[in-house]
């Protein structure tokens, strides 16, 4: 049988995780936001989980993330280096997705940050901003500005 401290002790608990689990941080994001940083994670997922050098047959398998204005310009690119992160073979190691600013209604502006880490056991981080536009419904990378 429980004692009365105990029991006391037993219920305060029990309602301490209860307001522990019905607290929560809101999300101050606009959703726009939230959209526009997921397709920026899905698109460096993918760029750095492949070669990351550039060729033409690897910008037409990231066509459907880009805008048709910046799709153009980059076919223009004569280049072995990576566009989407430094512009140079000094390729990144890992990425982070971070703040996000909604500059008007279907334009946005998301920081990556590029992260190195050195053979003597240092690390390096740069960070870009990844311009996007939302066109048919779909988020899209119309500029990167390093």
């Amino acid at each position: 049988m429980l004692t009365s401290r105990r029991r006391n002790s037993l219920v305060l608990s029990i309602i301490f995780v209860c307001f522990q689990v019905s607290c929560s941080i809101p999300n101050l994001e606009p959703p726009e936001c939230s959209e526009a940083r997921q397709k920026v994670k899905e698109f460096y997922s993918y760029h750095f989980a492949d070669d990351m050098s550039f060729s033409i047959e690897k910008l037409e398998k990231r066509k459907n993330y880009l805008t048709e204005r910046f799709f153009e310009e980059l076919k223009g690119e004569q280049t072995q280096a990576d566009v989407f992160t430094t512009g140079d073979t000094d390729f990144p190691k890992s990425f982070s997705v971070g703040r996000c600013q909604l500059v008007e209604p279907g334009k946005a502006e998301i920081d990556v940050l590029l992260l190195w880490r050195r053979d003597n056991y240092t690390s390096e981080q740069r960070l870009i901003k990844i311009e996007m536009q939302k066109q048919n419904n779909t988020w899209l990378i119309d500029e990167i500005r390093r």
